[in-house]
């Protein structure tokens, strides 16, 4: 499975941005996919998930602020990001994990969002 993740950028803080992961390759076996994030200094952290039957789940710090959703016609996953803060500046990873791998997830390259005060 390859993973391109795209959309970062600077915005202001309480502004919005859009993320895309475009996923190629064995799609099929794909379980679930996610968004993880990470600032300097701190460990990579799980934003968001997304199973292929549409369940979901945040991290609390982005409930209310970051909706996931995933395009299975276009193999494509987003993440909108609205009100965004300061705290969210990081590299932005999407990730997939796979039926009978799950404990092996793929990357997609990262995406900076750096949000200015």
């Amino acid at each position: 499975v390859q993973l391109q993740a795209s959309g970062g950028g600077l915005v202001q803080a309480g502004g919005s941005l859009r993320l895309s992961c475009a996923a190629s390759g064995s799609i099929s076996r794909i379980i679930v996919m996610g968004w993880y994030r990470q600032a300097p200094g701190k460990q990579r952290e799980l934003v968001a998930g997304i199973t292929t039957g549409g369940g979901t789940n945040y991290a609390d710090s982005v409930k209310g602020r970051f909706t996931i959703s995933r395009d299975n016609a276009e193999n494509t996953m987003y993440l909108q990001m609205n009100s965004l803060k300061p705290e969210d500046t990081a590299v932005y990873y999407c990730s997939a994990r796979l039926d009978g791998a799950y404990l092996y997830p793929y990357w997609g390259q990262g995406t900076q969002v750096t949000v200015s005060s």
